[in-house]
């Protein structure tokens, strides 16, 4: 038997500032009730820009803009009787538009909340990973990317490399 192909899950996730908050999410989770930003994984076929969009949007109703990448960051989670789990996470940073009122978040997302940095670190336990304030962190001591940092191609029907 063929031993499994290891593979890291890559996630996306926005940063959205506005008058000193942060967009988050309350989402529900295996450890309970947790803050996060919208974020979500990367779905087959489509771009870490796309992803991070679609992910906002989906999470939050708010459509966004993404302006900048924040950073990439790399997360190990021990899991008992496996290898645990890896996360590569892409942060970026943009514009929401005000959200669709009629549109249905995702149905893990309890809330939309906005939130200071100061709130957010006053209650670590209640983030979901580290990360969440490690990328408001950065975010806000400046670090910014442009957004073709990262480049995106796919190979074509006929074999020809195509970039987007």
């Amino acid at each position: 038997m063929k031993p499994e192909t290891w593979a890291p899950h890559v996630t996306v996730a926005a940063i959205v500032e506005r008058d000193g908050r942060f967009l988050m999410v309350e989402e529900n989770t295996s450890a309970g009730l947790r803050l996060n930003q919208p974020a979500g994984h990367l779905d087959a076929g489509e771009t870490l820009l796309e992803a991070a969009v679609r992910e906002t949007l989906e999470e939050t109703a708010h459509p966004f803009t993404p302006e900048a990448l924040v950073g990439m960051y790399m997360t190990h989670f021990e899991r008992p009787g496996s290898e645990g789990t890896t996360y590569l996470r892409f942060t970026y940073c943009g514009r929401a538009a005000e959200a669709e009122p009629h549109r249905a978040l995702d149905p893990d997302i309890v809330r939309t909340v906005w939130m200071s940095a100061e709130e957010l670190r006053a209650c670590p336990e209640r983030h979901r990973t580290p990360l969440v304030m490690q990328c408001i962190d950065d975010y806000l001591a400046g670090r910014r990317f442009p957004l073709d940092f990262v480049h995106t191609h796919s190979v074509g029907p006929k074999g020809a490399a195509q970039r987007q």
